[in-house]
């Protein structure tokens, strides 16, 4: 490993633990069905807007130049990506399900994003990296339908929407990552978020409060906006900038763990051996697809 893709793993480290807070605060920001706070599309549109008047502010600041036409064109699938679908899908399923469990649904999105990643940069999967994707992919959708049938139809609903999200994000995050190597890894997510206003924007006011809501509601809403919608995309897009997208991916096998834990002294919520099961063998999957080959087309 080179001195450039040991220093994108430690920033690609650095932005899984801000991300590995999202799920669990996001949770905290919506309520649950029987105590709900903020609304999802609130929360997600909300989030985007505070992260994109920061990011007009260091666009400015830093004197960036201007997307060419062909950048801004992967700037828009980067937005679709990580600024409209995969905080709305998120938020909108995390009043159902407990940060514990969604965090078992995250295990398939670092061998969705290595997988996007290596079809985009035209590299050749082996078989067994294959192998592993698919076989990460069923026991999510396995954990899924278990699940559902423990507790009910919400529940399924809602798991349709955070695998969804995750192949939302799994877009943002290759083709934020191809970019970055032009662009400059700040700058994707700022320009992302700042040409999204117009949307973010009106959605977020029509969307807002009208009734009161407990503190720790606004408190998972600023970290989401802060870290998770912004600072935590500086480290992310540049770790996987300079360590490469299929090798730094794979260090989000760390974030369910990661969402699990942060759930605990959080939410309140357990542990139990049906959700740490399922979480230990969707990591497995993707520690051993780090190990099967991938070339260069």
């Amino acid at each position: 490993m080179t001195p450039s893709e040991r220093k994108g793993m430690w920033f690609g480290l650095l932005g899984v633990t801000l991300f590995a807070f999202t799920l669990p605060v996001t949770r905290l920001a919506v309520g649950t069905p029987q105590d709900p706070h903020l609304s999802g599309l609130f929360v997600s549109m909300g989030r985007a807007v505070v992260a994109g008047v920061l990011s007009l502010v260091y666009l400015l600041l830093t004197r960036a130049s201007w997307p060419s036409t062909s950048q801004w064109k992967s700037l828009s699938l980067v937005a679709i990506g990580v600024v409209f679908g995969f905080p709305l899908l998120t938020s909108l399923a995390m009043r159902h399900v407990e940060a514990a469990h969604a965090s078992v649904i995250t295990g398939v999105l670092p061998l969705a994003t290595a997988t996007l990643g290596a079809l985009l940069n035209k590299q050749r999967p082996s078989w067994g990296f294959w192998l592993c994707a698919i076989t990460g992919t069923g026991l999510v959708v396995v954990f899924a339908m278990l699940r559902s049938g423990q507790t009910g139809v919400n529940i399924q609903a809602a798991d349709v929407l955070l695998i969804c999200g995750m192949a939302l994000a799994a877009v943002g995050y290759a083709y934020g990552s191809r970019l970055s190597h032009t662009l400059g890894s700040e700058q994707v997510i700022c320009w992302a978020l700042l040409m999204s206003l117009p949307l973010t924007l009106p959605l977020a006011w029509f969307s807002q409060p009208t009734i009161p809501v407990p503190w720790s509601a606004w408190a998972g809403f600023a970290y989401v906006s802060l870290f998770s919608m912004w600072l935590g995309f500086f480290a992310w897009y540049r770790g996987l900038s300079m360590g490469g997208t299929v090798r730094v991916s794979q260090i989000q096998l760390l974030q369910p763990f990661l969402g699990m834990l942060i759930a605990i002294p959080v939410l309140g919520e357990t542990l139990d051996a049906f959700t740490v099961g399922f979480g230990l063998a969707v990591v497995a999957t993707v520690f051993i697809s780090r190990k099967m080959p991938v070339q260069k087309g």
